[in-house]
């Protein structure tokens, strides 16, 4: 059974860090991308961040220049480093993992379960 199992999120004053770790389990990743996404209350699921196999990354515009995002292809864990976060960065972040195109287009076939990251201002 695939898992993806995200860890990090937490409560952070506007300006400040985290950092979210997602761990992949339970089948062969070789070739996967990973990244990630996040969903504020009331909103739509939007993407944050992707990485290839091989590290190229792809980031949102709203993010650019903030976050970065990293992979450990031997423990197939994805990172995603967050500096400067803002009020408006508040959301449910979830990791998620397949072809490249896929997870760019948000069409993933193995999601996260999400974790909570709020910003107060």
């Amino acid at each position: 059974q695939v898992q993806l199992v995200e860890s990090g999120g937490g409560l952070v004053q506007a300006g400040g860090s985290l950092r979210l770790s997602c761990e992949a389990s339970g089948r062969t990743f070789s070739n996967y991308a990973m990244g990630w996404f996040r969903q504020a209350p009331g909103k739509e699921r939007e993407f944050v961040a992707a990485i290839s196999w091989i590290g190229r990354t792809y980031y949102a515009d709203s993010v650019k220049g903030r976050f970065t995002i990293s992979r450990d292809n031997a423990k197939i864990t994805v990172f995603l480093q967050m500096n400067s976060l803002k009020p408006e960065d508040t959301a449910v972040y979830y990791c998620a993992a397949d072809v490249l195109y896929k997870v760019v287009a948000g069409t993933v076939g193995y999601w996260g379960q999400g974790t909570q990251v709020t910003v107060s201002s």
